[in-house]
């Protein structure tokens, strides 16, 4: 998970500067000294810690306690507030065409997603209201039109390509009108990477950006090459001019430091995280929620638009009218896991969870949870509609042939009917009368 070995040390050092009362000059210097070796490991640029520690000093040093906080929560407000202004301080939305017609310049060098991204980027679009047509101006890679189209048929977004030409102006623009007859609002333009940045490539970049114009240039990287994607920021925004950044891979950075200094280094920030393989995997980036993740605080309001986009209304009206009448059966406990698993799975959302920070749960520990899942989707599906119904008719005979079904142990089913009672108890807890409130899927909260 992002920020996974970062999160961890910071906590740590929170929780020795909580459980003192007052907070003198020395127990200030000693907590910015490991909050530096912490940022440093997570390879975080040396000038980016060194501004950020010495801001983070001075403020906590001449900060005037607020009457709700003691002086450990006073300076994990300010690191937080910090933090979130180190990568850019608010979520920095896209640029439209007021005119009606939009166009997305992607850039980046090979290997960072970049034409995976185009397609996620238009999934994001679509969902959004846009209607997205994606440009393939890679003429040099082998197979890169063919990525292109396979990308835009898994987005359902058609996919302007001219396998003839060797020039990316001229297909740029002939796709600009073929995307206008369509009627589409937005083209995203898939350009040529190399392996490194070189003036052949920007000049040709340039060319493009000259004759269409783009409302917009994104550059994408890899978080996983930490500053060395920081280093590429730098180059193509230097030599092109960038308008944000879009990471990828942030789900599998443990470190995180490319996220934590793109926006200081380059002054562009950034727009979308790739959090995963599919094309739904695409996240606008919130600086504040982040800061918050990486401290252990949880990130609810990105959690509640994931509930909202991926958990059906009706489900929902009809998992509150259950709940009221005590219906609640192991039938809905099965659609429940489904519909975690359609938010793609608990390692997208246990780190939003105030309690559940990026170090709380190892790899192992997640996987682990995951695993769990199958073992009770097995035993559930191994159980007639009227066990499923009503779990009371579970008799030792029953919980036998169940765990020679779903071939799980009896302890296996045993556990996963306690669970289910739980689930269904806590899931009640948060049920009032006359009102509608949050659900979190599989009792989670």
């Amino acid at each position: 998970m992002a920020f996974e070995g970062l999160s961890e040390k910071l906590q740590g050092i929170f929780k020795k500067l909580k459980g003192k009362g007052v907070l003198s000059e020395h127990d200030i210097d000693e907590a910015m000294r490991e909050i530096k070796l912490a940022l440093l490991e997570a390879d975080v640029n040396f000038k980016v810690v060194k501004d950020f520690v010495a801001r983070v000093r001075e403020k906590a040093l001449g900060a005037e306690i607020h009457a709700s906080l003691n002086p450990g929560q006073q300076v994990i407000k300010i690191v937080s507030d910090e933090l979130a202004m180190l990568m850019g301080g608010a979520n920095s939305k896209l640029t439209y065409n007021p005119s009606g017609f939009t166009i997305l310049m992607m850039v980046g060098l090979q290997g960072t997603g970049k034409t995976t991204t185009c397609g996620k980027l238009a999934v994001y679009l679509k969902k959004n209201g846009k209607n997205p047509m994606l440009c393939a101006c890679d003429i040099y890679r082998p197979a890169a039109i063919d990525q292109l189209e396979i990308v835009g048929s898994g987005a359902g977004v058609p996919v302007y390509a001219d396998r003839e030409s060797r020039d990316p102006v001229k297909i740029a623009e002939a796709a600009i009108k073929e995307a206008r007859r369509l009627g589409k609002d937005m083209l995203i333009v898939d350009t040529a990477g190399r392996l490194q940045i070189d003036e052949k490539l920007m000049e040709e970049l340039r060319e493009l950006k000259k004759a269409i114009k783009p409302h917009e240039i994104l550059l994408v990287v890899d978080s996983l090459m930490g500053q060395d994607a920081v280093n590429s920021a730098l180059g193509f925004s230097d030599s092109l001019g960038l308008d944000g950044v879009i990471m990828t891979k942030l789900d599998g950075d443990s470190r995180g430091g490319a996220a934590l200094s793109t926006k200081s280094v380059t002054g562009k920030p950034i727009k979308f995280v790739g959090v995963g393989e599919k094309l739904d995997a695409l996240e606008p980036f919130h600086p504040e929620r982040m800061a918050s993740r990486i401290l252990g605080m949880g990130d609810m309001m990105s959690l509640i638009e994931k509930l909202e986009e991926d958990y059906e209304e009706e489900k929902a009206a009809e998992l509150e009218r259950k709940l009221k009448k005590m219906e609640f059966t192991l039938e809905d406990f099965l659609d429940q896991m489904g519909q975690i698993k359609k938010m793609g799975g608990l390692a997208s959302i246990i780190g939003m969870i105030p309690g559940f920070g990026a170090g709380k749960m190892t790899g192992d520990q997640m996987s682990e949870s995951e695993r769990e899942f199958v073992r009770m989707e097995a035993v559930i599906r191994s159980m007639t509609k009227e066990e499923r119904k009503n779990p009371s008719v579970l008799n030792a005979s029953r919980r036998k042939r169940i765990s020679a079904g779903s071939g799980q142990p009896v302890s296996q089913v045993n556990q996963l009917v306690k669970r289910y009672e739980e689930a269904k108890k806590m899931m009640k807890s948060f049920m009032k009368p006359g009102g509608k409130h949050m659900r979190l899927p599989g009792g989670l909260m």
